[in-house]
């Protein structure tokens, strides 16, 4: 039997340093380790009190942080690409997808958010919520496109039933994304009282599905941080 490996994340403290604070990169590690069914030490690290052994990992860095068997990582991309070959099967399930779409749709919705809710100007919204609510579309069919297994078991098939992007399991592109998704969803209720549509049946029915999985809905901070984090960078465009 191999060695089960001693593996310590750290990710970014809460406000109150209780618990973990609002970081997707921080996040989508925490859902990569849970998916992988390996034991790890989960730390929250408080950078404003940060101890002297942090300086001592990461010199410089902002969480996230891997300890694997003493060894130090610090990219998050890397971090992935890592605990991918490292906890491998037959031991620890692959997480990477099957579609190279499935690690690519979605990419540009972040950006396209960001400069939505930064903007405290009311007559440049409508164009910016356009622009990002595209992105969302785009999503949306990407999620409701049928993929080759779909099709291969179902010939007339017209729209996918599948749970998440790649499948019906989480993949490393879940683990991307959703922290993301769930960021999107608390700053446009509170600054642009905007909800991800209903009517795109597609990312409901994922992010439905998502937040009914441990591995997502218990990684995610809690509003009050999201909130927190992006107080001085989101505009009100009446208040």
């Amino acid at each position: 039997m191999a060695n089960v490996p001693k593996i310590e994340l750290f990710v970014k403290a809460s406000d109150d340093a209780e618990s973990v604070g609002n970081c997707p990169f921080c996040q989508r590690l925490f859902m990569i380790l849970w998916l992988k069914g390996v034991n790890f030490t989960l730390t929250t690290v408080d950078m404003r009190r940060a101890p002297d052994v942090l300086k001592d990992l990461a010199p410089g860095s902002q969480p996230p942080f891997l300890l694997f068997d003493g060894e130090v990582k610090t990219d998050t991309n890397k971090i992935e690409e890592f605990l991918e070959e490292k906890l491998a099967p037959p031991t620890y399930p692959k997480l990477c997808c099957r579609y190279r779409e499935s690690n690519t749709t979605g990419q540009d919705i972040f950006r396209r958010f960001s400069a939505y809710i930064k903007n405290a100007n009311p007559k440049l919204n409508d164009g910016l919520e356009k622009q990002f609510l595209s992105t969302l579309v785009r999503l949306n069919q990407y999620l409701n496109s049928p993929l080759t297994h779909e099709m291969d078991k179902n010939p007339n098939i017209t729209e996918s039933t599948r749970l998440y992007l790649d499948g019906d399991t989480f993949t490393l592109a879940d683990c991307n994304l959703l922290p993301k998704l769930n960021i999107i969803k608390v700053v446009c209720k509170e600054y642009r009282n905007f909800n991800i549509p209903r009517e795109l049946k597609g990312l409901s029915r994922y992010l439905d599905n998502a937040y009914k999985q441990d591995e997502f809905r218990y990684t995610c901070p809690n509003d009050s941080e999201i909130l927190n984090a992006y107080k001085l960078v989101a505009k009100y465009l009446t208040k």
